[in-house]
């Protein structure tokens, strides 16, 4: 058995919702809000709350010494500091490795050599449409763009050892962040067998 059949995904061809009304919200720079009403595949109607988010990118940076560039900057929503790998949105205009260069010399002042896209994820699909892509960045020099004006925004760079003693003490808390640390220690543990 195949592992789509095990998950039970033979048939979601059937299970597609389909809108029958719209009613935007509210428009902002980096996110829209709209409550739609789609119809069920059995044909009975819901309401769906969506929030459109422009697509964005995760960059995990790793110098010459394997070690993780991290930020750290206060996220008004969640209400503290944050441990994050540096983010952002793309721009109109941009493709996904284009912001991801720009996004990791604005937040932190280098410029890779080289990057590599990872993998590509929505970040919560029950009500928001945000679409990341994460990267790999190596061959790091300094190079820094001008940062955005409204974020504060701390860098550093951060062993292994240390990564993991984050995680394991729940340091890490934001969802694009846990997922890159994942797969970037997995990698290293390939590695070093």
């Amino acid at each position: 058995m195949n592992s789509s059949s095990e998950i039970g995904m033979d048939g979601a061809e059937n299970m597609t919702e389909e809108c029958v009304e719209s009613r935007r919200v509210y428009d902002g720079r980096i996110v829209n809000l709209r409550v739609d009403s789609v119809r069920l595949p059995d044909g009975r109607i819901a309401r769906r709350e969506v929030v459109e988010h422009r697509p964005a990118v995760v960059i995990l940076a790793e110098n010459d010494a394997r070690q993780i560039l991290l930020v750290r900057q206060f996220r008004y929503p969640a209400g503290e500091v944050l441990i994050e790998l540096p983010a952002g949105v793309v721009e109109d205009g941009e493709d996904f490795t284009s912001a991801a260069v720009r996004e990791l010399q604005e937040e932190t002042g280098w410029k890779p050599e080289n990057i590599t896209k990872v993998a590509e994820f929505y970040t919560s699909p029950g009500f928001c449409g945000e679409f990341l892509a994460l990267f790999h960045a190596a061959g790091l020099v300094e190079e820094r763009l001008p940062a955005d004006e409204d974020e504060c925004i701390v860098s550093r760079f951060t062993s292994a050892d240390e990564v993991e003693r984050l995680l394991e003490a729940g340091s890490v808390r934001d969802c694009k962040t846990l997922f890159g640390l994942f797969w970037w220690l997995r990698r290293e543990r390939e590695r070093r067998s």
